[in-house]
């Protein structure tokens, strides 16, 4: 029987909220639509993926000490994934607001994640952090990370594979001084035009050029309904995604799709 792997997630585990317009959206407005939340995070959204396919996964995260923990916490135990977060009492635990229209597509997101900027690069010191790297065949991380945790976490893998979530275009800068140390990268068009250095009218040989002049090795585009662009030492190829019956909600595919992968 085969065993199967062991991969940790290191990074977002957090409250997410979404409103969606129930017509056309107004600008300046107020508009009329439906809100729904749940359990989100780049990491814990391809975990969710991942486990699917009979991973063994673990997460590390961070959390306060609000009734939002307790959501986290029961569905990361429902999924199947085994918890390593900690939790800070006096902390509110991060959230991620998004404001979608009528078709899916988002119009702005609000990210109150002031706990991961001030966690993540202690957490990622403590001795247990070790101790379950080395006991993981690969390493999933994201953005939500500071980059003085990422640069430890990398040199804490020691040669094991690190995938990386670039979260967003904002976010996404922190991977540069740890790119060349990366496995693969998932990120959508706008995130790897910030790391590729590009104009948004980039062709697609452009864009991966300018990655592979950051330093990274491999990486996965994404771009709503367009092909999806990846590319590797050997080469680059595209591949068409299949059309969707209803696009409901773009948050978080990418997420799935590095689970997936």
């Amino acid at each position: 029987m085969l065993k199967s792997a062991k991969i940790l997630a290191i990074g977002g585990a957090h409250i997410d909220r979404r409103g969606q317009v129930s017509g056309a959206y107004v600008p300046a407005a107020s508009n009329p639509g439906t809100m729904r939340e749940d359990v989100g995070g780049g990491v814990f959204n391809a975990l969710r993926s991942a486990v699917r396919r009979g991973v063994s996964a673990s997460l590390m995260s961070v959390r306060g000490g609000d009734a939002a923990a307790d959501t986290v916490s029961r569905a990361i135990a429902e999924t199947g994934i085994t918890d390593l977060s900690a939790v800070f009492l006096d902390r509110t635990t991060p959230s991620y607001t998004a404001l979608i229209d009528s078709e899916g597509e988002l119009i702005v997101g609000f990210a109150d994640m002031a706990l991961y900027e001030l966690a993540f690069p202690k957490q990622i010191r403590r001795s247990k952090v070790r101790e379950v790297i080395a006991a993981a065949d690969a390493i999933l991380c994201d953005a939500n990370l500071p980059s003085s945790a990422l640069e430890r976490l990398v040199a804490l893998a020691a040669g094991k594979p690190v995938f990386a979530i670039a979260i967003s275009p904002a976010k996404v800068v922190r991977l540069i001084s740890v790119l060349k140390e990366l496995s693969l990268v998932f990120m959508n068009r706008r995130e790897a035009m910030v790391l590729a250095g590009v104009a948004a009218n980039a062709r697609e040989r452009e864009v991966v050029d300018g990655l592979r002049c950051s330093g990274l090795v491999s990486g996965v585009v994404t771009a709503g309904d367009a092909p999806v662009l990846g590319f590797d030492e050997t080469g680059a190829f595209s591949i068409m995604p299949p059309n969707p019956r209803k696009v409901a909600d773009v948050t978080g595919a990418g997420d799935a799709l590095a689970g997936a992968t």
